[in-house]
């Protein structure tokens, strides 16, 4: 026979985790008695939330029988809990009734199902932060002390946002007075966009602005000027920032963004160097390598001067995961009410840490859902950069095409607008024809006119090729393209002509 260990008198006392089962029971007697109860609690009260299993399993079998229309009392839960032997230790049959001789009024349900629920949530606290201690206890040397912060604050998160009810139905009313809010907004701001201006008069004018809660997808080859123009977005919306204070004394933004701009491929200095060039119209690698005459030294700090108070933030972190990201774009959000956010590129995040994708397709699926989700939360813009698949050197016209995006099927899907940067001139000018072998020299000549030709009217041009909006119409785009600068800017294709009539 086993002898009893003796009660220390200083030893702490043993915590149970928090739970209530008086209240389960009550809110099963309530569902019990009257069905039209369960419509008050099953939008965020799951079996797994009750701390007794039976109950838990008590409350499944009633929401089945009500998904089909069907009574749920205790007569007809006999035939589906007939075997089940936590039930049959409570007292099977009698314990059904029992319960619903105790149930409460249809009035005081949602308030016991929140009970039931809110002490889930603190039992899921004490168990998570159980896992925090013994994973940190015990280092993998794969997953870092970051990593575990971030693994850390995203089931904190997910914990938070889990049996919300408050995301339901809107009455239409209310979606008319949020829609009629946000076209006064467009109508107050300049250039009457509803969303974040990109700078560029012909490209707000197709896309209505960077819109909130919208994932876009930028994308290009390489050297097609996909980072340039991201950076003169971020750059045109932190300078067009405008804040007025409201009558209950919060700040408001008002026009353009705070903008977080997520660096994996370049540093914050080059980045800041590209930004530096096009405003100061400076070739980029003078002011690397220090070859500036005093009257370029003098312009390049008094553009810098602009950016003194610019709400403009570069994290040049490299190979950041997703739930690293959304941490630090919720702390910016929180902190500087952000509006924009840019990531550089999308193929150079990582997952989520700890969590092992089966491919790389399977990763980037990943990666596009936790920025749409992220767009949604956070209720901004997010302006993603993406590489393209090497078939568009295979094909004679290079104008990139949807199925040329690298993992085309999730980017494709969970973005909102998908537009490619194209620049003709950078394949012209690396495509000058030669003279063959059997080809006489007037139709060489010929040919390499056209050439001539084509390219001049190439030169300095891109197209921003709009080929999905959910919002809008897809089409093409033409900008001014400055190389030595990075320079996007509006091309005035009409100004030639108009000077021409007017002469």
């Amino acid at each position: 026979m086993l002898t009893p260990l003796p009660v220390r008198e200083d030893e702490p006392p043993v915590r149970t985790p928090p739970h209530n089962f008086e209240a389960e029971q009550a809110l099963l007697g309530t569902l019990l008695m009257n069905n039209r109860a369960i419509e008050a609690v099953a939008e965020f009260l799951r079996p797994e939330h009750f701390a007794d299993a039976v109950h838990g399993r008590i409350y499944d079998a009633c929401l089945a029988l009500s998904m089909r229309n069907q009574i749920a009392n205790p007569v007809t839960l006999k035939t589906y809990l007939a075997g089940d032997p936590g039930l049959a230790e409570l007292g099977g049959d009698a314990y059904l009734a029992r319960l619903a001789g105790a149930g409460t009024t249809i009035i005081n349900a949602k308030d016991y199902g929140r009970l039931v629920f809110d002490l889930h949530l603190r039992r899921e606290l004490i168990a998570l932060g159980e896992d925090m201690v013994n994973d940190a206890f015990e280092p993998d040397i794969e997953i870092g002390a970051n990593d575990q912060i971030e693994v850390a604050e995203q089931r904190l998160f997910d914990l938070a946002t889990t049996g919300q009810a408050e995301g339901g139905f809107r009455s239409f009313n209310l979606s008319v007075k949020g829609a009629i809010e946000q076209a006064e907004a467009a109508h107050k701001r300049e250039g009457g966009l509803s969303g974040v201006t990109t700078g560029l008069r012909d490209l707000d004018r197709k896309l209505g602005g960077l819109h909130p809660s919208d994932l876009i997808i930028l994308a290009g080859r390489p050297s097609m000027g996909k980072t340039a123009l991201a950076t003169n977005i971020a750059f045109s919306a932190a300078r067009a920032l405008r804040m007025e204070r409201t009558e209950s004394g919060e700040t408001k933004v008002i026009d353009g963004a705070v903008v977080a701009f997520f660096s994996l491929e370049m540093s914050a200095e080059q980045l800041a160097t590209r930004i530096l060039s096009e405003r100061a119209e400076i070739p980029s690698h003078k002011i690397r390598q220090g070859e500036l005459n005093q009257e370029e030294f003098e312009r390049l700090v008094a553009v810098s001067q602009e950016f003194q108070n610019l709400s403009l933030y570069i994290d040049d972190t490299p190979a950041l995961s997703v739930s690293a990201l959304r941490t630090r774009a919720r702390r910016l959000k929180r902190t500087q009410q952000l509006g924009l956010v840019v990531i550089d590129y999308l193929q150079l995040l990582s997952g989520t840490a700890g969590k092992r994708a089966e491919n790389r397709v399977q990763e980037i699926s990943d990666i596009t859902r936790g920025l749409k989700a992220l767009a949604k939360e956070l209720h901004v813009p997010v302006l993603a950069l993406s590489q393209l698949s090497r078939q568009v050197e295979n094909r004679e016209d290079k104008r990139p095409q949807l199925s040329d995006l690298r993992e085309s099927g999730s980017i494709e899907q969970d973005s909102d607008v998908v537009m490619f940067v194209f620049r003709e001139q950078y394949y012209l000018e690396r495509a000058e024809p030669g003279r063959r072998p059997d080809e006489s020299e007037e139709k060489f000549n010929a040919r390499h006119a056209d050439w001539q030709k084509r390219t001049q009217e190439a030169w300095n041009t891109a197209e921003a090729i709009i080929a999905k909006q959910r919002h809008g119409p897809v089409g093409t785009v033409k900008l001014f393209f400055e190389g030595q600068y990075t320079k996007f800017a509006d091309l005035d294709e009409w100004h030639g002509s108009s000077e021409a009539d007017n002469g």
